[in-house]
């Protein structure tokens, strides 16, 4: 009997380790989440101006003159050519925010898979 009390307390450390490892793997997978939702909210602003930018090239006449702010000059460029690198833009910043609702998804299912190992284990 005294040796099944010396292996208790091991156990019971060995056990506690094991939590606070699975814990802190799941503090980390949240922290990612969070940081996630910040980035995709900024890609999300920067669409929303980049689609008002080109409502407002739209309006212009084709002989209007759009310049481009380069550093601390303002370059001359062509109307047409200010739409297509809007546009790309716009694609750009689409595709990475579908990347990363995908990212988000694969940590919110590591996050319940997490949850779900540290509650029933």
């Amino acid at each position: 009997m005294a040796s099944s009390l010396a292996t208790a307390p091991a156990a019971v450390r060995e056990m506690q380790s094991d939590l606070e490892s699975q814990a802190n793997a799941l503090s980390k997978i949240q922290k990612d989440i969070s940081k996630n939702h910040e980035v995709r909210k900024q890609f999300t602003i920067q669409v929303g101006e980049n689609e008002l930018v080109l409502k407002e090239l739209e309006l212009l006449n084709e002989g209007a003159n759009v310049y481009k702010l380069i550093g601390p000059v303002l370059v001359k460029q062509d109307n047409a050519e200010a739409k297509a690198n809007i546009k790309k833009r716009i694609e750009y910043i689409t595709a990475e925010l579908e990347r990363m609702d995908r990212a988000l998804k694969d940590l919110e299912e590591k996050q319940n898979s997490k949850k779900e190992s540290l509650w029933c284990p």
